[in-house]
């Protein structure tokens, strides 16, 4: 098994990670009757706030750009994290459930309130548990997993793997 370079790592567990992320997203707030642009320039109103909504696709475009931009910032945070802490990717699927939860508690409690995001931050149950949900499995596992892949001596581990399945 050939180790990926650290770009490739976070090119790809970030473009993953964020079009599993936004599909989620969409899908979600299309069967609450929230059109994806809508969606798109609600992510931009973190950095515009209200009138990110009256911008048209340009804000809506803002706003996938700027969620694809955390996602690769995100994706190399968790790279440079497994170099340092070696359980992150040897046990890549737990790191990376436990990342997603990371991630979503740091901008629903963190980011949010300090950005210029117009509405209050709410943890309504059902949208709650989906979003966690959506976050291990589709946002922080995916990552993990193309991290573990640009570490060294990974070959090891990938056997290992390949023998339990």
């Amino acid at each position: 098994m050939q180790q990926w370079s650290w770009r490739r790592a976070v090119f790809v567990g970030g473009s993953i990670a964020g079009a599993l992320d936004i599909l989620f997203a969409i899908s979600f707030a299309s069967f609450n009757g929230v059109p994806p642009q809508r969606l798109l320039q609600m992510v931009a109103s973190g950095l515009l706030g209200e009138p990110s909504y009256s911008g048209g696709m340009a804000t809506a475009a803002l706003g996938l750009g700027l969620h694809f931009s955390i996602a690769y910032l995100l994706a190399g945070v968790f790279l440079l994290a497994s170099r340092r802490i070696k359980l992150l990717t040897q046990h890549a699927l737990l790191a990376g459930a436990l990342f997603g939860i990371a991630v979503l508690l740091f901008m629903r409690l963190v980011v949010l309130p300090l950005s210029a995001f117009p509405h209050p931050v709410s943890f309504k149950p059902l949208a709650t548990g989906l979003d966690l949900l959506s976050h291990m499995l589709l946002f922080g596992i995916p990552i993990s997993l193309a991290a573990r892949k640009a570490t060294p001596n990974n070959a090891m581990q990938a056997m290992r793997d390949n023998v339990r399945a």
